[in-house]
């Protein structure tokens, strides 16, 4: 049968109470309501499959902790189950002092009596007993006059006065009474209050404070709006004699989806107490929300004094007793109640956290409140213990500004605005390629294999091994103008990893960022220009634990209006560190899969390898990573060679140059003329100082040898000075790893200087490798040396 055209020949509309100068919508909330938690009653018999024992126990102390102080536990006379259940309560001691539990009878003196018998020997009990008013129940369902529903009440209530008597006389326990006109909102209110005014007459013990009797005003079925039940409430509250010895408790349900209005608009206007369930459970479309009345107070600065800071598991808990899911957009407990997919949700919500850190920074300061005020969000998720990770989902409805949110609150980064243009379009297009939400894991991969940032799985074609920026005087400064007048130029020097290949490069320019991009340009022929750069500190204030990452974009070299460009980033302990990787990370998505020039070794009079070239070789043959004085003075060796081989040198003899000039041999098993067979090393004074001591083996003779300097390498010099005439002295050391894992050594290089009266100053490097980085320094000295031939002195 379809809806009918007209209603109104079925339906007939609620009648409206005249009350006139209604107080309760000029009112505002200060403080919360006294709260009951009926899940193991009103919310467990609405249950298809009601709750095991062991669920209720666990839901229980679930109440517990979350500062539920009354409790409504069960209906104990309508099964073994409930009755079982709320005597092992008490007989396992699992109620607090300071908790009420609640039991619920109706209106029957066997029932009453079997109720009293489950909760003997508990401590505090209120005992909730009912019997419907309306005159839907009155003349169908019992066949009663109003008279004989007062009397069944008031007869009902003497009893229970008689047995709360007996039993705290018996057991100690302290009572409250409960007393439900139900279907109290489908009842006459004058009716309503007759009977309440006759139950609280027999009860005759009603007083203050803890002695309050309770009336529990139900709407049983909603059947008209909120601020119809708020009249009721008004009306009850108005006309109740003793009003100071009356508990007005609330207990709406939620038939026309007004229960959370209802129980709001009802404190208002006057209501004492709001009985309900956790996320709603309840009787056809269910009892009002426990949860969301709480945080509604707690949104506007009002404790509740129940504590859901872990709503997960509380969410956890309630799902699983119930087996009932909780929808997606549920408040506050929703999988989605604290998510914007809309671009412009985004934006605002982007926005807002970045304002809102800015006040909270001042309000800090000035140790003012720090109010959470934010687009979207009418409360901060960290404080029910969820965080920021589903803040922002990204679909294809979404925007730059949500996009970026992500990547700062996931990667720490915050992208300049053209690069979150940049890589929206990135997103967007795998969004709409593949038809479904972006995962923040799909966003921040994608994010990575754009801009090849974090870790090896990322890489580029190109990326950084190592790297020196050193400072050079201008020869001719007003050469330069405008952003590039400087007295001083900066030279790169770095390794690179390039196709799984290492190249040594070498470039100039006014900054590490354009010497880097001169490198390039010479060694890979890759040829950008920086067109915007950006850069922020990761990691809170400047200190140890900070990094900095560098945004920068490069375009062609000269056009800078390119409509073509590719952004990149980068992060390091050091600026310029950061930077570099920033630009590398543009440049690789810059080349895509373009050819890239292979090294090749031309070395002599029209030589198209240079220092840098030969560099890269020992860097893949041997993977020594050369100083750069030691790459000029091996480059020199390498032309002298290619001369007498007309101009041309491989690679595997340029491998071999480098180990028969320098004695390089990892294996141990060449011995330069100058070698130390034994050593030990102490420290003197206090302990600032080094002595050496030990065996020289100088052209196979064994020498006993001491000395004394602030380091190994300074006491092992002064050592030698007793054995060689004329004076030693360092003028640059440097060392790096060699290998991997268990197999890694030190490589140390040692360039000295040496000098005799009457002969020309000589200097010579030497390398060699150790287990051991002290040690690896000590042989690099004498492998330096042994090159230099000197004098010796006689044993």
């Amino acid at each position: 049968m379809p809806m009918l055209a007209d209603p109104s020949k079925k339906y007939k509309p609620y009648t409206p109470l005249v009350l006139p100068n209604r107080q309760w919508p000029s009112k505002t909330f200060t403080k919360p309501p006294i709260w009951l938690s009926t899940d193991l009653r009103d919310g467990n018999q609405a249950l298809a499959n009601p709750m095991t024992i062991e669920q209720k126990n666990i839901f229980f102390r679930q109440l517990v902790r979350c500062g539920v102080k009354e409790i409504e536990v069960a209906y104990p006379a309508a099964s073994d189950t409930d009755f079982a259940f709320v005597r092992g309560l008490i007989e396992n001691n699992e109620i607090p002092d300071d908790v009420w539990i609640q039991v619920l009878t109706p209106a029957r003196e066997d029932l009453i009596r079997r109720t009293f018998e489950s909760v003997a020997g508990a401590k505090h009990v209120i005992l909730h007993m009912y019997n419907a008013t309306s005159p839907a129940f009155r003349n169908v369902v019992f066949r009663n006059s109003k008279e004989q529903t007062v009397e069944l009440a008031v007869n009902h209530t003497k009893l229970v006065r008689q047995l709360t008597e007996e039993y705290t006389t018996k057991h100690g326990t302290h009572f409250k009474y409960e007393y439900s006109p139900e279907t109290f909102t489908q009842t006459e209110p004058d009716f309503a209050i007759e009977i309440c005014e006759a139950v609280k007459a027999t009860w005759g013990k009603a007083g203050t404070g803890d002695d309050r009797i309770i009336f529990n005003l139900p709407a049983t079925v909603e059947i008209a709006p909120p601020n119809h039940y708020a009249d009721q409430i008004e009306n009850f509250c108005n006309k109740i004699t003793e009003r100071e010895k009356v508990i007005v408790s609330l207990h709406p349900h939620n038939d026309r989806g007004c229960g959370i209005a209802a129980a709001e608009l009802g404190f208002l206007a006057g209501g004492d107490r709001i009985e309900g369930c956790l996320f709603g459970n309840g009787e056809r479309t269910g009892n009002v929300d426990i949860v969301n009345l709480a945080l509604n107070l707690y949104s506007q600065g009002i404790s509740p004094n129940l504590d859901f800071s872990d709503l997960e598991s509380v969410i956890d808990v309630v799902t699983k007793c119930n087996d009932l899911p909780i929808p997606a957009r549920y408040p506050y407990a929703g999988e989605l109640v604290f998510t914007a997919f809309s671009g412009s949700h985004q934006d605002a919500i982007k926005k807002g956290f970045e304002a809102q850190n800015e006040r909270h920074a001042l309000a800090a300061k000035t140790g003012e409140p720090q109010y959470w005020d934010m687009p979207y969000l009418p409360i901060d998720p960290i404080d029910l213990g969820l965080n920021y990770e589903a803040v922002i989902r990204v679909n294809s409805q979404s925007g730059k500004g949500g996009i970026a949110y992500l990547i700062k609150q996931h990667l720490q980064l915050d992208m300049p605005r053209k690069m979150q243009v940049a890589f929206y379009h990135v997103v967007q297009e795998v969004s709409d390629r593949e038809a479904r939400e972006m995962t923040v894991d799909d966003i921040t991969t994608a994010f990575r294999e754009t801009y090849h940032f974090g870790g090896p799985k990322y890489k580029g074609r190109l990326s950084l091994r190592n790297f020196k920026v050193s400072t050079e005087p201008v020869a001719d400064p007003s050469d330069l103008s405008g952003d590039e007048a400087a007295d001083e130029r900066r030279r790169f020097d770095g390794t690179l990893l390039v196709d799984k290949v290492l190249r040594v490069i070498r470039g100039d320019g006014n900054g590490p960022l354009s010497a880097l991009l001169d490198a390039l340009k010479t060694h890979l022929d890759i040829d950008l220009t920086l067109r915007e750069y950006s850069e922020h500190i990761i990691g809170g204030e400047e200190g140890q634990n900070s990094k900095a990452a560098t945004y920068v974009e490069l375009v062609p070299a000269g056009d800078r209006r390119s409509s073509k460009s590719w952004w990149g980033v980068g992060v390091d302990s050091d600026i310029a560190g950061s930077g570099l990787r920033a630009v590398l990370s543009a440049v690789n998505g810059a080349i895509g899969d373009r050819e890239l020039p292979e090294l090749k070794l031309t070395v002599g009079f029209n030589a198209r390898s240079g220092q840098a070239d030969i560099a890269s070789v020992l860097v893949n043959s041997l993977g020594l990573e050369l100083p750069r004085r030691f790459q000029a003075a091996f480059f020199e060796v390498v032309q002298r060679a290619a001369r007498e081989a007309g101009g041309e040198i491989s690679v595997g003899g340029l491998t071999d140059l480098f180990k028969d000039t320098y004695g390089f041999d990892p294996k141990g098993t060449i011995k330069p003329d100058i070698s130390m067979p034994s050593f030990t090393l102490e420290s003197v004074g206090d302990g600032s100082r080094r002595l050496i001591k030990g065996e020289l083996s100088v052209s196979n003779q064994v020498r006993k040898f001491n000395g004394e300097g602030n380091g190994p390498l300074s006491a092992l010099i002064a050592a030698l000075h007793a054995h060689v005439e004329g004076s030693i002295s360092l003028r640059e050391y440097s060392e790096h790893a060699l290998g991997e894992n268990v197999d890694v050594v030190a490589v140390s290089y040692v360039e000295l200087i040496y000098e005799l009266p009457g002969e020309k100053k000589r200097s010579e490097w030497g390398v060699a490798t150790d287990t051991d980085i002290t040690a690896s320094g000590l042989h690099a000295v004498l492998a330096s040396l042994s090159r230099l031939r000197p004098k010796v002195t006689p044993n």
